[in-house]
């Protein structure tokens, strides 16, 4: 056993999780060419301050994603921006940050085109606390955010719009829960 950080996940309710196997149910026998014409986009919100807040348990090596090992948790403290952009084979929006607040029907048609894939706020999000000099204003953040967005190499993106059909399987085989990965 050994102390590490749990995992945080968005809180899933057993609406979330019956909808989400319901349209991997869907979806899992999508060809190639379907995941082609869709364009898959989110929102995700980046903080200058850390959200670790020294939470440690113990647990043994591989067991990460084990549903115990796992805090559902989608707040976010400290200065920071809202992020939407968007992803599909071949291509990517641009990369469309706000300042502050959320976005709402009226501000999505006045301000942005689409919006930011969630899969990629993990991965830039580790790329900019490995950064030799991590940003420490929001000019700073912003500027970050969008060289990561255009270092993801579109090779990743397409790697994983084709991997969906496996996540979909993978997340029936969990009912729908969070997805161990």
């Amino acid at each position: 056993m050994f102390a590490r950080r749990p995992v945080r996940c968005v809180p899933l309710t057993p609406a979330h999780r019956r909808r989400r196997s319901l349209w991997c149910r869907e979806h899992r026998n999508w060809r190639d060419n379907e995941w082609g014409r869709v364009l898959f986009t989110d929102e995700s919100r980046f903080s200058l301050s850390s959200d670790s807040h020294r939470i440690f348990i113990w647990r043994e090596r591989g067991s990460r994603n084990h549903p115990s090992n796992i805090i559902e948790r989608d707040r976010y403290g400290g200065r920071g921006v809202l992020v939407w952009g968007g992803i599909m084979l071949g291509s990517r929006t641009d990369l469309h940050i706000f300042d502050a607040g959320s976005v709402n029907g009226t501000r999505y048609c006045n301000e942005i085109l689409l919006p930011f894939v969630r899969l990629f706020r993990g991965a830039m999000g580790r790329r900019l606390s490995v950064r030799t000099l991590p940003p420490v204003t929001i000019r700073e953040l912003r500027l970050a955010l969008q060289d990561e967005w255009a270092a993801i190499p579109q090779q990743l993106i397409d790697t994983f719009i084709l991997s969906m059909g496996r996540r979909c399987e993978t997340c029936l085989a969990v009912r729908g829960d969070h997805i161990p990965y």
